[in-house]
């Protein structure tokens, strides 16, 4: 059994934190960043990449399924795995139509300004997959984001583009990307960048309603705390084709990657490091009357270490997941909870 955590709230419900894998699943010591999915059956599947470290050349990608009224995660297995490349981020997503797509990246190269993005598909709920495929050509190019099925019935796959050979600063000139996906015709076209004064990564990406999307960034730079590091907001109003500026939200970055999710509801959720400096605490933010205002924040992670890369869905029972990795990236966590314990915290202690 998996030991969980809970949190008690004072009249709502608990927020529970899983130990989802650690250093003793023998992927590597190495598992990060870590991304979740509700497939159409009910199960959650999370996928990561694994290996010795970050810049280690024998990575792949790894993939665990807990099944609806499951309480263990399934054994670890390989989805992707280059002979001649190591792989990176992964993420997982469930079209309307049901094919599972699992997009992930190669480095071609030292450092990450060498990627490319790599795709496959599933039909059958995860279970198998198919050969892989380059969607992304240019040198560069990365995924981190959860794609979006737009009102006129596109894909948006938010994807980015990291300059600069520096592993300890994401260049100036690094930018957000989306890459559009018709259905229809089957073909992957770039759809849009956002500029910014430091450089910006790893967009989420909400439809706030038809046409017009709200993106928020991590920041560019290096890792050194900054009074004006802040994450990156951008809007588009035609359907994520162009977008405006990239400019400083009211929420700090310590450079970064947060997280930002449309609950069915119509409230919004951001999920970041409420930091300049530290990957620490990590904070969840609801927005009620779509992204104007933020005034409900609870830190769910908090104290010494780093709490990063979240992940958040809402799955069909309305329950929230967050998924985002710890103790030196070598840890996965989950956190679950209703929407109330952000809106009304009152007592409650967050994860240590």
């Amino acid at each position: 059994m998996i030991p969980i955590l809970t949190l008690a709230l004072a009249a709502v419900a608990p927020i529970q934190i899983e130990r989802v894998f650690g250093p003793e699943t023998p992927t590597g010591k190495y598992k990060h960043p870590a991304f979740v999915t509700e497939l159409a059956n009910g199960d959650l599947y999370v996928v990561w990449y694994g290996g010795e470290g970050e810049y280690a050349t024998d990575t792949a990608v790894w993939g665990s399924r807990l099944k609806k009224e499951g309480a263990v995660w399934s054994e670890p297995r390989i989805l992707a795995k280059d002979p001649f490349r190591s792989a990176g981020n992964a993420v997982v997503w469930q079209a309307p139509g049901g094919v599972v797509w699992l997009f992930y990246v190669l480095r071609f190269g030292e450092t990450w300004s060498k990627s490319r993005i790599a795709v496959k598909i599933s039909r059958d709920n995860a279970e198998t997959w198919s050969d892989s495929s380059l969607v992304a050509l240019e040198e560069g190019m990365m995924v981190r984001g959860r794609p979006v099925a737009l009102a006129d019935g596109d894909y948006l796959l938010p994807v980015y583009h990291e300059a600069g050979d520096d592993t300890e600063s994401v260049g100036a000139g690094s930018t957000s990307v989306f890459l559009r996906y018709g259905p229809k015709t089957r073909r992957w076209t770039e759809s849009g960048r956002i500029r910014s004064r430091l450089g910006n990564i790893q967009p989420a990406v909400v439809e706030i309603e038809p046409g017009r999307l709200v993106a928020y960034c991590r920041r560019g730079g290096d890792y050194r705390g900054r009074p004006d590091g802040y994450t990156v907001r951008a809007e588009s109003r035609d359907g994520g084709r162009t977008w405006s500026e990239g400019r400083d939200s009211q929420f700090p970055n310590p450079n970064a990657a947060v997280d930002f999710l449309g609950l069915r509801n119509g409230h919004l959720l951001l999920v970041y490091n409420d930091s300049m400096s530290r990957r620490t605490p990590l904070t969840v933010a609801i927005s009620t009357d779509g992204d104007g205002t933020w005034p409900h924040k609870r830190n769910i992670a908090e104290g010494p270490g780093s709490f990063a890369y979240p992940v958040a869905i809402q799955t069909q029972d309305g329950k929230i997941h967050i998924v985002y990795t710890s103790d030196n990236r070598t840890v996965i966590r989950r956190a679950v909870f209703d929407e109330e314990a952000i809106l009304k915290p009152e007592t409650a202690r967050p994860a240590r």
